[in-house]
């Protein structure tokens, strides 16, 4: 039995939406080097970074009826993050989804399969992450799942979850974790920053950390 549901608690949305500048590397670090989606889905697009709240989505081989109705409960800040319950790399999403997506205010489709229509989804301003690019249609006669916990890029993903995406790649960070996180990628970015601002400066990371080099010296490296 193929279920719908509604009503899942979900991150607030001020609260995903500060992860967009942070990105997804920061953000991957800070949540422990883990909820990083395989690379094998990659950006469409380039020099794009978003952060939304995943609507979860299950689609049969070939047939992208539940991305409509994904597309049907969607809202403003949303990201669609969809997986087949089977190996797939048809096209499940183009333009005309994208239009109708893109109009209630969705930021972003994830997907372990295939896009097509990618010129027009570039020239919309619509952003994708996707295992492939596939001009192959599908069908609509098969029921699955929608807003329920699903693995896409082999990450577990829960409706309600923040989604991080831009040319790295895709972070998932639990809802229940987000505010943590969220604070822990702050201090790492501030961290960064200054030693961005020391790098400019001329100033080695070995000297800048000289734990850096004790330990290159424990190791055994040798300067002849």
């Amino acid at each position: 039995m193929a279920r719908v549901l509604t009503g899942q608690p979900s991150t607030d949305q001020a609260l995903a939406d500060a992860f967009r500048d942070l990105g997804v590397a920061t953000t991957h670090e800070a949540l422990g080097r883990v909820g990083l989606m395989s690379a094998r889905l990659c950006p469409r697009q380039s020099d794009t970074a978003i952060s939304g709240v995943a609507v979860t989505c299950e689609v049969p081989p070939g047939d992208n009826w539940m991305l409509h109705v994904a597309v049907d409960l969607a809202g403003p800040g949303d990201i669609l993050v969809v997986t087949p319950t089977s190996p797939c790399d048809d096209g499940y999403f183009g333009d005309l989804l994208a239009t109708a997506a893109q109009a209630r205010g969705v930021r972003g489709l994830v997907i372990d399969a295939g896009v097509r229509d990618v010129r027009t989804l570039r020239s919309m301003g619509f952003s994708v992450w996707s295992k492939t690019v596939s001009a192959q249609g599908t069908v609509k006669e098969t029921l699955a799942n929608v807003q329920v916990p699903v693995v896409c890029g082999d990450q577990l993903v829960n409706p309600g979850d923040v989604v991080v995406a831009d040319d790295d790649g895709v972070c998932i960070v639990p809802r229940l974790d987000a505010e943590v996180v969220l604070e822990a990628a702050r201090s790492r970015a501030a961290d960064e920053e200054l030693k961005r601002q020391l790098y400019t400066s001329g100033r080695s990371s070995l000297d800048i950390d000289p734990a850096l080099r004790r330990r290159l010296e424990e190791k055994g490296l040798i300067y002849e």
